[in-house]
């Protein structure tokens, strides 16, 4: 079982963002209820919040943690500096970020994950696949190659990039879950992978 705490939805609508201690503690005993568990397999802190400290944030999962509510921490939408200043508080399993064709970025993130042993979880990993964008058309072009969806290339392009990196999409179709599992089979040749970076 994997959830996050760090964020919640005000009654107007709005996003909250909240990383003191004392709410990711709260946050952590409502999901232990709702998840109908004594423990959380991988507890995510959502993103950082600006207006509490990273380190007391971290330090407050590794509390959870040190009292048995969950086993593993993960943080999500940092960057490299703020996965080290995790890592110096607490260990990590994983780091979730944003990651697609519509999303190259992440090398130095996913660079870092791998080097240090960690879980890169890429969200959205399927965004940008717009038919008739530049984007779009490059992993359609490959996809032709293949006989296969545009969307199991993107999963397979992605799963190239490092052993870290495990993408995450969203599938709820069965067949759409079968042709996404496929993509960890398919080998993109060196020219695939020109084409889909744009490469000419």
């Amino acid at each position: 079982i994997t959830t996050k705490g760090g964020k919640y939805w005000r009654p107007d609508g709005e996003v909250q963002v909240d990383g003191r201690p004392e709410y990711l503690a709260q946050a952590c005993e409502a999901s232990l209820r709702t998840l109908g568990t004594d423990v959380i397999g991988l507890y995510q802190f959502h993103e950082p919040d600006p207006a509490v400290p990273f380190e007391e944030s971290i330090g407050a999962l590794a509390d959870l943690r040190a009292g048995g509510k969950i086993r593993q921490i993960g943080i999500s939408n940092t960057d490299t500096s703020l996965i080290r200043r995790a890592l110096a508080v607490a260990p990590l399993a994983s780091v979730q970020n944003k990651l697609g064709p519509g999303h190259p970025h992440g090398a130095a993130e996913i660079a870092l994950c791998e080097q240090q042993g960690l879980a890169f979880l890429a969200y959205s990993p399927l965004g940008g696949l717009t038919p008739g964008s530049a984007t779009g058309n490059r992993f359609a072009e490959v996809a032709r190659r293949h006989g296969v969806s545009p969307q199991r290339i993107a999963l397979a392009w992605e799963l190239s990039l490092s052993p870290a990196v495990i993408p995450i999409p969203g599938s709820t179709r069965p067949p759409t879950i079968l042709d996404s599992v496929q993509a960890a089979a398919l080998t993109l040749s060196p020219s695939d992978l020109a084409t889909l970076e744009g490469i000419q």
